[in-house]
This record gives structure tokens, C-alpha cells and sequence, in this order.
């Protein structure tokens, strides 16, 4: 069935144009002014809006197993509240146990997003290291179209991946054309400070900014920035949240190396007083890792963005309940690492990136949308409003506002970090796959209309990089 979006203003990374946008089967198939609606084809009526593609968030972990509970947010209702959000693609990670196959941890993680809303893909993380690995990755790549490879530098004797792992796997994704990501934080440092701190008897939520500091941050990117150079591959870091980690990636960038950084947008409004709040549940809440920052870290990781030395924006939406943060009430370390934001990430941007003058609509969509499409291979399928891209839209009303509230959001948790505020500038209508999947205020996202999206590797790109880097090492190491 056809559909036209007619009278808007298309804005996409690159331009800003009045037009309509036809779609049919899925896929756009025209774009230009003045164009008529086939017989029978839907119109929406997008006079005085921006029509823009749909956000990609590249981070975020539905219905994960962690820390001795699991998310409390699904597959099927967290794609959902993406949409109410004008998120109408998802990157989750596969988080394979030690000593899983890395197969059989991503076949189970296929099953549970078969009741997904909208598209999604997988970075799969490497928690472990041996032949079996080395294998699945392979498989991974070239039969099942993941691109990215995940490697948490904390979480000491859970998921942790030391400098070996790294090594390990940096290089197999060299020769497979994949990109590896970083979750950087110093895990040793954070467990021995996690120690001191108990020892101490401060073993409350006020205790986990103090555990994980800005340097464990800087020194992790800065070690996993090295190792990408020496190895030639390039790197992408998740979550960026500190200054120090900012001035690793920015120093790399100017260095002439492929380094990407994401941000996420509770990272870029909220600082580390909220840790301190009287009511327990308030400040556990907001428990996640790395924590929100000392105020100035904010303003800096703007300037990131504005700079183009970060390049994305996420959510790292994993969401816990009060019951579930609760099993930290007396040591917090024990309380479930995470908070939501799929469905407020884009508003969130708007109102306090391009209301403000921070970023233009263009630069909106490209750390929204178009970037994230293009660092993990979805482009242009993904990322842009042209003929043969996925009908992927949002019909964005700048003037309109919405209040966020844990009462009304469509997310699955009980605690909004947005709690309060109200942005001007939000989706009213949302498209996946050029269906109406948000419009007027109602949610129409149909459970397993999502499709898993293949992303092809990088080889071409990657052995020009490796060409380039292995110039810069000594003829005795390079051979």
C-alpha cells in the first residue's frame, strides 16, 4: 500500500529541502514537490513539520540477564516505545556468558527480538577467548551480516575483556572487516576502588560515581585507542561520558586515527549530584556505568558533538524497576547497572541541542540518524530520506511539546532520567518499513513487524587503513 507525506520540509543530513515523500512496499520511491497520491494511497498531512529519517539508536540492551536479574524492558515493548520516540532502528548486543559460544549466546538473542516493532541488528560482545571464538566470529560476519564486536573493559570477573582478549579480537576483526567497540572503563581500578569504598562503609549509590572516576575512563579509551593503532583497525568507543575520555578520542582523531565516539543523551543533561539525592530509589536509579559526571563534563561532550569528534548519540537503554535496584540497597554494587531513554532520546537532542543553537537540523539528524548508519554499514538504507531507502521517517513538529513523565511514557520501567522535563520539538507521526507506526498520540507498533537487518563487513575500507598504519610501523614489526 501506498503512502504520501505531503507539504513537509525533508531534512536530512546533508540538506533541507520542501518536499513531499511517496513511499510504497516499504520503500520510498519518490521525493520532490507536488507529488500525487496514487488511488487509494494514505496521505499525512506534514504542513508545518520536518520530515526526517528515522533515528537509529546503536546502543541499547533489551531484556539483557544482568547482575542477577533481567531487563525489565523486552524486545517488543521497548522497539515500541522507540517509535513513540521516532526511533525506528535499534543496535542491541548479544553479551555471551564466559566460555559461551559466541553462536549459541547469538542464537538465543535472535529468538527473544523475534517479537521486535521495528528493525534492529546485533553487536556481539567477546567476553572470552579461545579457538571457538576466533571461529564464531568468523561465522558471525560472513553468514549472519554483524559488523561489530563488543568488549567491556570492566566488570572484573564477569564480562570483562583484559588487554589479551583485546588484542585477540582487535586483530580478528582486522581481518574480518569488522569494527570493534569499546565499553572503556579501567576494570581493575573500578574493582579495587569498588573494595575500598565498602571498606570504608559507603555502600550507598553515592559510592558509584566514586568507584568508577573520570581517569579509569580516560585511561581505558586511551589504552583502547593505542592497541586500535598498533593493531590498524579502527575503533568505536560506546558511551562516552568523561572530558579525559573526550581528549583521548579527539587526540587520536587529530592524530590522523579511526576512532568513533558515542555519547549518550543522559550523559550530555544530567551530572553526578544525582547520585546524592535523599530518596535511595532516586539516586539508585540513575545507577549506570559509566555514571553521570561532575558538571562541565556536559558542556564538553556538546562541544564533542559540535566538533564532530563524537559521532553518535545513544541511549544504553537497559531499564531495572525499583524491586530490581533494590537488591543493592546495602552495598551498591550490587545494584543493576542501567537506565531507559529510547523514547526520549531524540526529543531530549532537539529541545537541548538544536533549540538552543547547539546543533543545526542538519547536524541533528546526521548524530541521530545518518552517522550511526554509516559507521555500522546500514547506509543508505538507513539514514536518509531518498528514492530506494527504507520508509524509515519521522514527522517531526517543531513547535509542538511534551512533558516526559514516568506516568505517561510507553517505556517499561518505572523511573524516568528525563522526569519533569518538557521539550518543544517532537515526532508526531513515526514510519517503519512505510507503515504509521506513531501518529496522533497512538501507538500502532505491530509485535515481530521488526526485520533483522544484515550489515555488511568493511574489508576494502580496512585494508586501505591497514595499508596506512602499517607505514607507520618499523619494517621488523610489520612483517
Amino acid at each position: 500500500m501506498a503512502l504520501l507525506v505531503k507539504g513537509g520540509t525533508v531534512v536530512t543530513a546533508d540538506t533541507t529541502t520542501r518536499a513531499d515523500v511517496l513511499v510504497e512496499d516499504g520503500v520510498i520511491i519518490a521525493v520532490g514537490e507536488g507529488l500525487e497520491a496514487p488511488v487509494g494511497a494514505e496521505v499525512v498531512d506534514a504542513g508545518g513539520c520536518y520530515v526526517m529519517p528515522g533515528g537509529i539508536d546503536p546502543h541499547t540492551h533489551m531484556q539483557l540477564p544482568f547482575m542477577g536479574t533481567v531487563a525489565s524492558e523486552d524486545f517488543e515493548s521497548g522497539t515500541a516505545a522507540a517509535m513513540a520516540g521516532g526511533t525506528t532502528t535499534i543496535i542491541d548486543f548479544v553479551i555471551p556468558n564466559p566460555k559461551e559460544r559466541l553462536m549459541d549466546a547469538y542464537r538465543t538473542w535472535r529468538g527473544w527480538a523475534e517479537k521486535a516493532t521495528c528493525d534492529y541488528g546485533f553487536h556481539v560482545a567477546v567476553t572470552w577467548w579461545d579457538d571457538s571464538v576466533y571461529e564464531d566470529m568468523g561465522t558471525l560476519v560472513t553468514e549472519e551480516g554483524v559488523n561489530s564486536f563488543k568488549h567491556f573493559m570492566a566488570y572484573k570477573n564477569a564480562i570483562m575483556a583484559d588487554d589479551e582478549i583485546l588484542y585477540n579480537s582487535f586483530s580478528r576483526c582486522l581481518e574480518l572487516g569488522a569494527i570493534p567497540t569499546c565499553h572503556a572503563e579501567n576494570g581493575e581500578l573500578v574493582f579495587q576502588l569498588q573494595k575500598k569504598l565498602l571498606a570504608a562503609g559507603i555502600t550507598g549509590p553515592e559510592a558509584h560515581p566514586l568507584s568508577r572516576p573520570p581517569e579509569a575512563e580516560g585511561e581505558a579509551a586511551n589504552r583502547a585507542i593505542r592497541m586500535a593503532e598498533v593493531i590498524g583497525v579502527p575503533v568505536y568507543l560506546v558511551h562516552v561520558s568523561a572530558q579525559q575520555a573526550l581528549d583521548e578520542i579527539t587526540r587520536a582523531r587529530s592524530a590522523g586515527s579511526r576512532v568513533y565516539g558515542e555519547v549518550l543523551a543522559g550523559h550530555l543533561m544530567i551530572d553526578d549530584s544525582v547520585y546524592r539525592n535523599e530518596d535511595w530509589y532516586t539516586a539508585a536509579a540513575h545507577v549506570m556505568s559509566p555514571p553521570f559526571r561532575p558538571k562541565g563534563n556536559q558542556e564538553a561532550l556538546w562541544k564533542g558533538l559540535q566538533s564532530g569528534n563524537l559521532q553518535t548519540t545513544a541511549t544504553d537503554h537497559c531499564c531495572f524497576c525499583e524491586s530490581q535496584k533494590s537488591m543493592g540497597r546495602d552495598d551498591f554494587t550490587k545494584i543493576p547497572n542501567g537506565t531507559g531513554g529510547v523514547e526520549d532520546r531524540m526529543a531530549v537532542l532537539w529541545d537541548q541541542g538544536v533549540n538552543t543553537g547547539r546543533l543545526t537540523m542538519n547536524e541533528f539528524v546526521a548524530v541521530t540518524s545518518a552517522n550511526a548508519a554509516k559507521i555500522f554499514n546500514l547506509y543508505p538504507r538507513k539514514g536518509d530520506v531518498r528514492v530506494g531507502a527504507d520508509a524509515d521517517l519521522v514527522v517531526w513538529d517543531p513547535k509542538a511539546t511534551r512533558t516526559i513523565s514516568a506516568k505517561t511514557h510507553h517505556q517499561k520501567v518505572d523511573f524516568n532520567i528525563f522526569e519533569g522535563m518538557t521539550c518543544t520539538g517532537v515526532p508526531v507521526h513515526t514510519l517503519s518499513q512505510g507503515k504509521l507506526t506513531w501518529t496522533g498520540g497512538e501507538l500502532r507498533a505491530e509485535k515481530g513487524a521488526g526485520r533483522y537487518l544484515k550489515r555488511p563487513n568493511f574489508q576494502p575500507v580496512f585494508d586501505a587503513v591497514s595499508k596506512v598504519n602499517a607505514a607507520r610501523v618499523p619494517t621488523s614489526v610489520a612483517r
